[in-house]
């Protein structure tokens, strides 16, 4: 007889190379996990996992166990969170994945205080230079992008609008004053953010008639951080691209300002991404909504 547990032994024990690994991904020791497989098959009659050297590998009779194991456990996630969201209640995993600064400082707070409103929620934030490179994994339930995507077949919530901005200090302005053309921007200091192998030393430019050009800058100076490169800005470093969530506060303060105002460069609009693999659910529904409520209401110059 298979209880639940079972089941969620062996598709744990599938999703790893080795026992060892699986133990480690289980927090018990390895022979721990070789005396439980060996339990299992006993009771079963039926060898689960092929013996011998190489990476782990399910016989047949363990892949189909796995595989039935896999839609019946989906099955009782779905009818839990179905239940708790007729109730009412928010609990249960909620893994977010984000941008490094953006994540940091506009997503983890919006997370932390809907945790604490949430005592049963089990959060987990993970940084990526490149959140759309982990949309592979499978372990994430909401994930933040900024900037505009390739044609997913994904859902997608827009949570904010947000246009980016070149900018100095005004120390620096006062010291080598601003170009009053993007052609200009040749003869000043300039920083890039240098992540996702993204082409970042090609800034595309509308005028204020509305024509388009392209401007290809040569950075002195950069960062696979965005903040780190604000921060440089700030410090009078020289001019630099950055999205208005990140700098809108010091404009407003007169920390920074802008470097061709009148020139625009294409929107990086907030997005939140909804795992299709993951059980959609009332923790998950709430979570995008707050954040629509708090990184929507990002202040505008």
């Amino acid at each position: 007889m298979l209880d639940m547990s079972d089941l969620r032994f062996l598709t744990a024990l599938s999703a790893e190379p080795s026992l060892a690994a699986a133990a480690r991904s289980l927090n018990v020791t390895p022979p721990a996990v070789s005396q439980r497989l060996a339990a299992l098959e006993d009771r079963l009659r039926l060898r689960l996992i092929e013996r011998g050297r190489g990476p782990l590998r399910l016989t047949a009779e363990g892949d189909y166990l796995v595989d039935r194991a896999k839609i019946i456990l989906d099955d009782v996630e779905r009818l839990s969170e179905k239940m708790s969201a007729r109730a009412g209640r928010i609990e249960g995993p909620l893994h977010v994945i984000a941008p490094f600064g953006f994540g940091r400082l506009r997503v983890a707070p919006v997370l932390a205080r809907f945790g604490n409103e949430n005592p049963d929620l089990r959060s987990t934030l993970s940084l990526r230079e490149d959140p759309v490179g982990a949309m592979g994994e499978g372990l994430w339930d909401v994930l933040i992008h900024v900037g505009r995507l390739p044609n997913l077949r994904i859902t997608q919530r827009k949570l904010a609008s947000n246009r980016r901005f070149l900018v100095t200090s005004p120390e620096y302005a006062r010291r080598f004053g601003l170009p009053e053309r993007p052609e200009n921007v040749s003869a000043h200091r300039v920083g890039v953010v240098r992540e996702n192998r993204a082409d970042t030393t090609l800034w595309p430019l509308t005028g204020p008639d509305g024509v388009e050009t392209s401007l290809r800058v040569q950075p002195v100076f950069g960062c696979n951080d965005g903040e780190v490169l604000r921060g440089w800005a700030l410090d009078g470093y020289g001019i630099v691209e950055r999205s208005e969530w990140s700098v809108s506060d010091d404009l407003s303060a007169g920390k920074l300002v802008r470097v061709l105002p009148d020139w625009s460069l294409p929107d990086a609009d907030i997005l939140a991404l909804l795992n299709p693999r993951a059980v959609r659910s009332l923790r998950i529904d709430k979570f995008v909504d707050r954040l629509t409520t708090e990184i929507g209401a990002v202040q505008t110059i």
